[in-house]
């Protein structure tokens, strides 16, 4: 756009640039700069300190800021398990495994089984355990 077209027009149609102090959904993030209405800043951004003037003195302090609040990205190392560590790994759990008590409990309905059975039939349990369940158990316990 040409500065010149709006010249005429006087303040009202010129912008001012600000730096974000928090994040603005429609307007954008921490630290930018941004162009908003003179009168946005002066009665919405400023009072809430949302926004300070892009000048000099608040862009120094902006950047210091940043380096003293923003967390430094810590570097991630990728550590590689050999077969020992894993067979250790293996060896401990499978001496849980020997050493503990597992017990497997299953609810049933009892009124169902006692209208079923009869003094010379047994009570059986008809529904399989299946192996998830045996796995989640042993996990809940041990």
């Amino acid at each position: 756009m040409q500065p010149l077209f709006y010249a005429c027009q006087g303040i009202r149609y010129r912008k001012l640039d600000v730096i974000l102090t928090t994040s603005i959904e429609k307007l954008g993030k921490v630290g930018e700069t941004v162009k908003v209405a003179p009168g946005y800043f002066r009665n919405h951004l400023m009072p809430k300190l949302l926004a300070v003037p892009n000048i000099d003195k608040f862009a120094y302090l902006i950047k210091e800021q940043r380096k003293i609040y923003q967390p430094k990205e810590e570097e991630v190392q990728v550590v590689t398990k050999n077969m020992e560590d894993k067979s250790k790994v293996y060896e401990k759990a499978a001496y849980r495994l020997l050493n503990g008590r597992l017990v497997l409990r299953r609810s049933i309905n009892v009124e169902k089984f006692r209208a079923q059975s009869t003094k010379d039939d047994p009570i059986e349990l008809r529904s399989p355990v299946t192996k998830d369940e045996i796995v989640a158990e042993v996990g809940r316990q041990l």
